[in-house]
């Protein structure tokens, strides 16, 4: 007898990394579990597609199957691996896990800034040596921010430095004023002319044509030799061999990466030996309990999408990322 519930496919990387907490909707769909060998079949007739599996392409190579196809939700922020041409013209709902990673990544922020200033690399450094050497550090207090990039993430960084008496600006697709996170927002696309006023610049940009090699020569060429700069956007939107340039020259402070073009970073990477460079490996979102977070985000999400409801923040697939005033 054939199930007349909506069918949910949900991609996972193998058979044991299945989310949690799907059990309130199992009398309400019918799930097919997959990995990307098996997607082709599995999302043929199926109305809903789960990515769980979140940095998988394989949606592209399977298009063709997604016959009844109506909503795509994946477990992450970015969505530049899924929006392919023929998913960006469809009339496929794309939802992402907007809200899950804001706080855990202003988090990250925050402490990448002040274990610059502070002095804790090397500390720590001093320490495995048995070496006491008192040294002064510098003040957060007082220091000017660009954050790039003003989605969620974005505003909630913003407002995490502004608590800290840092004050925030905000680069985003339009210049504006007023807005009620960083009050002045500069456009990106001027981003050269602008950072040399900022002691601090934060990339949280999406990947689209617009922040691809964002941050290259000449962006970093103008930015205070004192500045520090953070990436957790994606890697992307850096050129890589620039910012190797700019710190081993001394023209910037230091920079922490969480995101880079290659994942993982090759251990033939320069990056690696740059001295001035905190590297961590695409973690800056994830907090404890984040996966349960993500499934949960998908069982309300599934809730609203079963009683017939419009779902929230849906992607713009023609920008590639969930609109926000001023972003």
């Amino acid at each position: 007898m054939t199930s007349s519930l909506p069918v949910i496919t949900v991609l996972v990387a193998d058979s044991a990394d299945r989310p949690p907490g799907l059990a309130s909707l199992a009398d309400r769909v019918t799930f097919r579990f997959t990995d990307a060998a098996g997607l082709g079949d599995a999302v043929r007739g199926a109305d809903a597609l789960f990515l769980w599996d979140f940095f998988s392409s394989a949606l592209e190579g399977v298009w063709a199957q997604c016959d009844a196809l109506r909503w795509v939700h994946v477990a992450a922020a970015g969505v530049d691996k899924l929006l392919f041409p023929e998913l960006r013209d469809s009339r496929v709902v794309v939802t992402n896990a907007r809200g899950i990673f804001d706080r855990p990544i202003a988090e990250y922020v925050l402490a990448a800034v002040l274990a610059h200033l502070k002095l804790l690399r090397e500390g720590y450094d001093l320490q495995r040596e048995h070496v006491w050497r008192h040294r002064e550090t510098d003040p957060l207090r007082g220091r000017r921010a660009l954050v790039v990039g003003t989605g969620s993430i974005g505003r909630d960084i913003g407002r995490l430095l502004r608590a800290v008496d840092v004050e925030v600006t905000g680069a985003g697709r339009t210049a504006r004023s007023g807005d009620p996170d960083f009050g002045t927002i500069i456009a990106s696309s001027g981003l050269a002319d602008a950072v040399g006023d900022f002691d601090i610049v934060v990339n949280v940009t999406p990947l689209t044509d617009a922040t691809r090699n964002l941050f290259d020569r000449k962006v970093f060429g103008a930015m205070r030799p004192s500045a520090y700069f953070v990436n957790v956007g994606r890697g992307q939107s850096v050129v890589e061999a620039d910012l190797v340039d700019a710190l081993t020259a001394g023209e910037l402070a230091g920079a922490a990466l969480d995101v880079f073009r290659t994942e993982p970073l090759p251990e033939n990477s320069p990056l690696w030996d740059v001295p001035t460079l905190a590297i961590s490996p695409h973690l800056s979102g994830d907090s404890a309990g984040w996966l349960d977070a993500l499934a949960a985000q998908f069982v309300r999400l599934a809730d609203l999408w079963l009683a017939g409801e419009e779902l929230p923040h849906p992607v713009d697939k023609q920008l590639g990322f969930v609109p926000t005033a001023g972003a």
